[in-house]
């Protein structure tokens, strides 16, 4: 008899998906994991090496785990095809191995439903699925975006936390559909180029502010659906604006639905317990040496940028990946018996590669607070390959500076000069963030000396510094108005202080620092030779330096006292005529209107080792800014 001919069975996971899951080197997984609608049905493929058994259970099979057994594949995946399944239906993994049984969410779930749903407990946090759809119609920002070529371009940055930016009456946060007009005017008339929000991935807990990830692949319910999300990026770019989300691989929450114990063992997380618990936050910690770890968090990188359009990621809590010990009293050290993490260190730098390698131009930006040398470097100069590094150093310092008293900063003057020695050593973004008016630092207002009065001079001067300084911009949303009590996550920002002349003056002083950053080369130029020393004055706490690009210079002169010094002589390179660019004492922005207000001219009278001179008067608590030029 003739034999019968073998049909060959379906797969969605290929031989070639599963050899590069091995590598730690499949980069899109997504496309493979997780839940995918076909025309009759979806596949669903899950990450699950020590599971006895797994099924898919949701809204398709009335939650019964018998219905839809996943078949393992190899490479410690499983899929199965479940026919009907259509778009919206919730689902999750049932996952059994021995005595242990969970049902869990899917770690590569697009979208996710509320954690607190009413009715079966298999509903909570249930994933759902959903092809991803929408419509962009912003092209033409995605043509002309350049991420390395951000180096040599202006970078202000508005971070923004969106539960509590505005509110409804119904005291109610905005949904994404709802801010996307509101935000883009924001950000626009102020002039910022970027907008960055705090994680926008699913999280439990409200007041993880994001940073407690459940969902990695999925934008949180609280605002609407992924699409909306989707529209929120898309209005920004129409509108000329970059957008920038923080991306959290160092740790995740420890929901028992989500990734912790995945598959009846410590899959996600370190199996040394010693490495495995993140004391700070109360979270887990990747184990970023396991093969499915890596693949998991470079495809989320990936994922971000390719489905919602995303600009740059600032990566959060590096140092934490950078080294076993960080914040710890009893840690295992590396192969080598030392601290680094030898691991994590490689997954930074392959993310950082594949970023660029897929995505050229977007940008990324690490959150890391320590001297690790090569942060901003590229991977082939033994960099981790991040394009910028938040200048932590630097904020710290002038946060100290100006919290000082103006009799008293004469004796800390070098905290705001130290910053300029390393300036160069990174590309750096100046970060005056959320982290710095929470857990009771009070808000930058609260930390300024002085009456109202000069506690607004004295934030005026903050801003203006920042300005000044090498590095691109960052501030947190209030801090345009300068918002007077520390930020509360259940709370909207107070819009009302906008119109209080002191906190107006402020967004007006927000508004033309960002105009003139924008405008000149000079104050892009983050290189060594786009800054130079002019003179300081250590006693009267005066502070003068230059920025410049070819012919463009402009100069900031910080009077940090509140005693005006008339006559005051400032060196430049040759004579002719400058201008009164900016003064924070203009009435216009609360302050008293002294100053020049007009054209100065230069003489060939040596000061500060320059044979020229201009005569300025320096007006109490402020800045000038001082551009060559009629």
């Amino acid at each position: 008899m003739p034999s019968k001919s073998k049909t060959k069975k379906k797969r969605w996971l290929s031989d070639e998906d599963l050899y590069f899951w091995d590598q730690g080197t499949l980069v899109k997984s997504y496309e493979r994991l997780g839940g995918h609608l076909q025309k009759n049905g979806a596949w669903f493929a899950v990450w699950a090496p020590h599971a006895d058994e797994v099924s898919v259970i949701g809204d398709f099979n009335d939650w019964n785990h018998k219905e839809n057994p996943l078949q393992k594949t190899g490479s410690g995946c499983w899929e199965c095809f479940v026919p009907g399944a259509s778009e919206g239906q919730r689902y999750k993994y049932h996952i059994q191995r021995g005595l242990y049984v969970a049902d869990k969410c899917d770690p590569y779930a697009v979208q996710m439903e509320p954690p607190l749903s009413q009715g079966n407990s298999v509903q909570g946090l249930a994933a759902v699925l959903n092809p991803l759809q929408y419509e962009w119609s912003d092209q033409k920002w995605m043509d002309r975006r350049d991420g390395p070529g951000s180096l040599t371009k202006p970078i202000s940055i508005y971070e923004v936390h969106l539960g509590s930016w505005r509110h409804k009456k119904c005291s109610t946060s905005l949904s994404y559909r709802e801010i996307a007009p509101a935000l883009a005017d924001h950000v626009s008339n102020l002039g910022f180029t970027h907008v960055e929000f705090l994680p926008v991935a699913e999280h439990a807990y409200y007041g993880s502010w994001g940073y407690q990830v459940i969902g990695y692949f999925a934008p949180t319910y609280r605002y609407g659906a992924p699409e909306d999300l989707m529209f929120l990026i898309d209005t920004l770019h129409q509108r000329g604006i970059g957008v920038i989300i923080d991306w959290v691989p160092a740790h995740f929450a420890t929901d028992p639905q989500g990734l912790v114990f995945y598959d009846g063992s410590t899959l996600f997380e370190y199996d040394d317990p010693e490495m495995r618990y993140h004391p700070d936050w109360g979270t887990y910690i990747f184990d970023y040496g396991k093969a499915g770890v890596r693949n998991f968090l470079t495809s989320n990188a990936l994922f971000w940028i390719e489905k919602y359009h995303i600009d740059a990621l600032r990566v959060d809590a590096v140092a934490s990946m950078l080294y076993r010990d960080y914040s710890r009293e009893k840690w295992s050290p590396n192969i080598y018996g030392e601290r680094e993490n030898l691991e994590a260190i490689d997954v930074i730098k392959k993310t950082n590669e594949a970023v660029y390698s897929h995505f050229p131009g977007v940008f990324t930006i690490a959150e890391e607070s320590t001297a690790f040398q090569g942060v901003s470097a590229p991977t082939y100069d033994h960099g981790l390959g991040f394009m910028y590094k938040w200048n932590m150093g630097w904020m710290n310092d002038v946060l100290s500076y100006m919290s000082e008293d103006p009799v008293h900063r004469k004796y800390h003057h070098n905290l705001l000069t130290f910053s300029f020695v390393y300036a160069f050593s990174e590309h750096y973004i100046l970060p005056l963030s959320h982290d710095e008016v929470v857990h009771g630092k009070g808000s930058l207002w609260d930390r300024m000396p002085g009456d109202e009065w000069q506690k607004a001079a004295n934030y005026r001067l903050l801003l203006g510094h920042m300005y000044g300084h090498p590095g691109k911009k960052m501030l947190f949303m209030g801090s345009e108005f300068a918002q007077t009590h520390e930020w509360n996550h259940d709370y909207p920002l107070n819009w009302n202080l906008a119109n209080h002349p002191l906190h107006g003056g402020i967004t007006r002083l927000v508004q033309d620092l960002n105009a003139l950053y924008k405008e000149s080369a000079a104050l892009w130029d983050d290189s060594p030779s786009g800054w130079s020393w002019v003179g300081e004055h250590v006693n009267d706490s005066i502070l003068i330096y230059e920025r410049k690009h070819g012919s463009d210079s402009i100069l900031f002169a910080l009077n940090m006292t509140p005693v005006p010094r008339h006559n005051f002589r400032i060196g430049v390179w040759e004579d002719g005529n400058w201008h009164e660019r900016l003064n924070s004492d203009a009435p216009l922005y609360g302050g008293s209107g002294v100053g020049n207000m007009g054209r100065i001219e230069a003489k060939p009278v040596p000061c500060h080792g320059r044979p020229a001179s201009l005569v300025v008067v320096l007006p109490p608590l402020a800045f000038l800014v001082l551009e060559k030029g009629s």
